[in-house]
């Protein structure tokens, strides 16, 4: 029997993400996680003591995962990459851990997965860049500072929309991201808001809306932190929340 060839199929398969792109994932998967805790414990729930332990074993299967994709690309050992590599079985080993603890605790545990993954990314582009070179010439968006500034503070789940009195906030954490930034990252097909899914600012308040990357968005900043030589954006000055409002 042969093959058929590719374009007589009648479905296009998808290429599996790269491992830059699978931790990017992971730390995606963790801001969703955390966003389920936080509401959960903002609701007062009393049922279910355990519902986020399914969660937190996925979540460290998937680590686990990574933690593979990693390993197999085979990069000569450096201080750097050994590093990376015992952070992720740190954050599979928090994560399972954290099934066993009641919300609270749980939380905690879990905490800074998103920016410990997506830390873990910017090393592994960083190694893979190093010993062969550039390998995100693909094309598609070209990113600006700014963009890819944003795409990394959504991507370690620092960024929140909200609205009031018929206008537009977005709520950041480390890197400024206007509302005219967000508006241009979801016209290009790079970002999106999940209505309702992160915790809200206040007690009583209402629910926010998580900023999250699409897949176009989490391959765009795949490929812009393993072509350039600086990767992670600078810290702010300060952790404290801003928001920026819509004209």
């Amino acid at each position: 029997m042969t093959t058929p060839p590719a374009e007589g199929l009648l479905f296009h398969v998808a290429a599996p993400p790269t491992p830059v792109e699978r931790l990017m994932l992971l730390a995606d998967q963790y801001v969703q996680h955390n966003d389920t805790l936080d509401r959960l414990l903002q609701a007062r729930s009393q049922s279910q003591p355990d519902v986020h332990a399914a969660s937190a074993q996925r979540l460290a299967a998937a680590t686990r995962t990574a933690i593979k994709a990693v390993t197999d690309e085979r990069l000569f050992q450096s201080h750097e990459l050994s590093d990376a590599v015992v952070r992720l079985q740190q954050l599979a080993f928090l994560s399972s851990a954290s099934a066993d603890h009641r919300l609270p605790m749980a939380r905690t545990l879990t905490a800074l997965a998103p920016e410990a993954a997506m830390g873990r990314a910017d090393t592994l582009a960083h190694e893979i860049r190093r010993r062969r070179g550039s390998t995100s010439d693909a094309p598609g968006h070209r990113l600006t500072a700014t963009h890819r500034a944003a795409l990394w503070e959504i991507a370690c789940g620092n960024v929140v929309a909200t609205r009031s009195l018929g206008r537009q906030y977005v709520h950041y954490r480390d890197e400024r991201v206007l509302i005219g930034t967000l508006r241009s990252l979801e016209a290009n097909g790079l970002a999106e808001r999940v209505p309702q899914s992160a915790p809200s600012a206040y007690v009583d308040g209402p629910l926010q809306d998580r900023v999250r990357l699409t897949p176009a968005g989490t391959t765009a900043l795949a490929a812009a932190i393993s072509r350039a030589p600086g990767t992670t954006p600078a810290p702010a000055p300060t952790a404290a929340k801003t928001a920026t409002r819509s004209r």
